[in-house]
Parts: C-alpha cells; sequence; structure tokens
C-alpha cells in the first residue's frame, strides 16, 4: 500500500468550496429552524466561512447564490473575503423562487419568461466579473408533474437556446456549469434529470461547458463512481456539490450516509486524473437543520480530506497486476485494504506539523467563536432559504 508520507503534497493542495447559503438556516418543508448566531448578511456568511479554513486548511473559498447574496458592491465583498483569509467562487444562479417561474424557466413557453430568466443569468455573469468568480452554476427546478402537460422535446430546445444565449455571454476564462437532479420539484419529469442530458446539453454549447455532479441527485442505487469516471474520461467534469443522501436528495454531510461510496467517488477522481485538477471544483452542497452551521461544515471537508487519503493509499501497480490477472478476490482487496485503513491519527500528526490544530472539531468548540457570534448577532434578519 502506498505510504501516508507520499501522498501529503496531494492533500495540502486540496480545496474544498464552501456553500454561502450552508450557513443560513435551513429545514424541511414544515419548518425552517432558526439558531442562534446565525449570519444575517453575506459578510457574516463569509466570515464563518472564514472560520471553517482558518481551522482546517482546506476551504479556501466561497460560492454565492444569486439573489440571497446580493449585495450593492461585489468588489467591496470581494475585498472583505480576502481581508478574511479566503475568495469568491462560484456564482449560482436562482430561477425557481419567481412566481414567473411556477411552469418553468429556461424551458418556459413564454418567450418573455425564458427572457427573464436569461438576463438573470446575464446579470450573475456581471457579478462574476466582479468578484473574480470563474464558473457560473446553472440549477433548474424545471419539469412537469403530469404525463401530457408539457411537450418533452420542446422544452429540451427552448433550453438548448436559452442556455446557448447564456454561453455566449459567459467571458473566456469563465464557464457555464450545469448540474442535473433526478427529481424534485417536478415529479414526472425533470428537464435536466441525469448527467446523460446535462452532458448532452453542454456538449453542443463548448469547450467552456461543463457538468456539475451532486452526489445526492441519483436514483437509489446508481454506481455514482462510475458517471466520475465517464465524464472524467470525456473531459466534461466541472464541479462536484457533496452531500450525503439516505433517501432522495437529503442534503446531509457528505460520508454520513455511506463513507464507502464516498471513497469509491474520490478513488475515481484521483484514477481519471481529477484530484489536484483545475477544471475540477470541488464544493460542498448541504442543509445544516438540526446541527451547528459552522462544525458542520468543518465536519464536512474532513470527511473529504479522509476519504481522499484513504484513496490515495491504493497502490495503483498492484491493483492494476490484480485485474490483468484476472485476480477478483485480490483486486478487491487492495481496494479494501486501502479503505479500511484508518488515516485520522497519519492527518492528526500531519495537520500539526503544518501549525493547525490536529482535531479541528475540538478547536473550533474550545475557540469560544460560537458563543461569540450567538451574542454578537441579536436583531436583523438571520439569512436562511431565500435570504
Amino acid at each position: 500500500m502506498t505510504s501516508f508520507d507520499s501522498i501529503t503534497p496531494l492533500l495540502e493542495a486540496q480545496a474544498i468550496e464552501l456553500p454561502s447559503w450552508a450557513f443560513g438556516n435551513s429545514g424541511t418543508r414544515f419548518k425552517v429552524f432558526a439558531t442562534p448566531g446565525t449570519p444575517r448578511t453575506p459578510r457574516e456568511k463569509i466570515a464563518d466561512a472564514a472560520k471553517v479554513h482558518e481551522f482546517t486548511a482546506l476551504a479556501p473559498s466561497v460560492a454565492l447564490h444569486i439573489p440571497w447574496d446580493r449585495v450593492d458592491d461585489y468588489v467591496a465583498l470581494r475585498a472583505f473575503a480576502g481581508d478574511h483569509g479566503v475568495k469568491l467562487g462560484t456564482i449560482n444562479s436562482n430561477t425557481f423562487q419567481d412566481d414567473d417561474y411556477k411552469f418553468g424557466s429556461l424551458t418556459h413557453t413564454d418567450a418573455a419568461v425564458r427572457q427573464k430568466a436569461i438576463d438573470h443569468h446575464f446579470d450573475c455573469i456581471d457579478i462574476m466579473d466582479a468578484t473574480g468568480s470563474r464558473d457560473l452554476k446553472v440549477w433548474l427546478a424545471d419539469g412537469t408533474n403530469y404525463p401530457g402537460q408539457g411537450d418533452l422535446r420542446g422544452r429540451q430546445d427552448r433550453l438548448a437556446d436559452s442556455l446557448a444565449k447564456i454561453y455566449a455571454r459567459v467571458g473566456e476564462n469563465q464557464r457555464l456549469v450545469l448540474e442535473y437532479k433526478f427529481f424534485e420539484p417536478a415529479f414526472y419529469h425533470t428537464d435536466v434529470p441525469d448527467w446523460g442530458t446535462s452532458y448532452a446539453q453542454v456538449a453542443a454549447l463548448g469547450d467552456r461547458a461543463l457538468v456539475c455532479l451532486d452526489t445526492g441527485h441519483h436514483a437509489p442505487g446508481t454506481n455514482i463512481e462510475f458517471i466520475v469516471m465517464q465524464l472524467l474520461r470525456l473531459g466534461k467534469l466541472g464541479s462536484f456539490d457533496f452531500n450525503s443522501r439516505f433517501y432522495a436528495d437529503d442534503d446531509l454531510i457528505v460520508g454520513a450516509a455511506d463513507p464507502f461510496q464516498l471513497f469509491r467517488i474520490l478513488f475515481e477522481v484521483v484514477r481519471g486524473g481529477g484530484l489536484g485538477n483545475p477544471d475540477v471544483a470541488f464544493m460542498l452542497d448541504q442543509c445544516h437543520n438540526v446541527e451547528d452551521k459552522i462544525p458542520g461544515q468543518i465536519r464536512s471537508v474532513l470527511n473529504v480530506q479522509e476519504m481522499t487519503a484513504r484513496a490515495l493509499l491504493v497502490d495503483g501497480d498492484a491493483l492494476r497486476a490484480a485485474q490483468d490477472a484476472g485476480d477478483v478476490l485480490g483486486a478487491n482487496a487492495i481496494l479494501m485494504d486501502a479503505f479500511y485503513t484508518d488515516v485520522r491519527p497519519a492527518l492528526a500528526g500531519w495537520r500539526e506539523s503544518r501549525g493547525l490544530a490536529g482535531n479541528p472539531m475540538a478547536a473550533y468548540a474550545a475557540s469560544g467563536y460560537q458563543s461569540q457570534i450567538a451574542a454578537d448577532r441579536v436583531g436583523g434578519l438571520q439569512a436562511g432559504w431565500g435570504a
């Protein structure tokens, strides 16, 4: 098995973007829960995200969601982030909350509604110019609930036309990343339900259009690592949204439901050249409903780091030899030996050698930051879904 010391340069370069919305209040269809210390402004979200990076050295950028993170001066917001040791990352569009989008946004039959959605993406690109962001991430709630409700092919044609107009505005050093989702909020069909549909749409646009893979956006039993492999093989895996699910799009802490699946995904990332590759962005997309937000994000990035370390420990040469020899159990054992390796003590020692806390969760709990923000952030409107 590969030695831990040999993999530390790759671990040191690992970066996992944090979503600003994960620091706001969230919940279920029935209740959004408030918590003391929840940010009220984009700046407070960024300050909290910077704490995650401070204790882990794993989260150097923060994704924004528009209009949830709308401000008057994005250049000033960029400077504020820099002052806190992080930068602004992916800009996420939102075409799922306006009444006009009840029957679709980029796929709507009404040209005026489609143009409104396109214009929103133009606005997001302008924000990218000000923040220095590279990626525009597009996730659509568009779809139908009943057979016959909409023309399936017509909706794909309108989507292609809308995306082409948006892509034409994307800058030379910027990218359009199209996310897919199996279902919800549309239940009969979703306009971008799977990686194949996303791939077909972005392949028609150009080299700077790629697929975003959200680990929670698949039917139960889907072999997600196969999709990772295929998109890397095709050069179209632009980004990850890491989270975990037990049933559907649960948006839980990554690795919470199936650590072995996360290991298998990251093994394919390593195998396919996606680790340390600037063209493949790692990001979390989670909602912390009952746990504190900052420790939840710390736990998440540490889970990704731990499974990345295990994936890097796989002896690639031995694995290929076993595969070529048809040694089924031997090949499987090589993977399982790496997965069952407890890398936590080695990671703790490595962190300490870099001036970090060996246990970032404990260090954050002892820092007093959680009680400080609970005391300081009294009054105002807490951020949450839609804010």
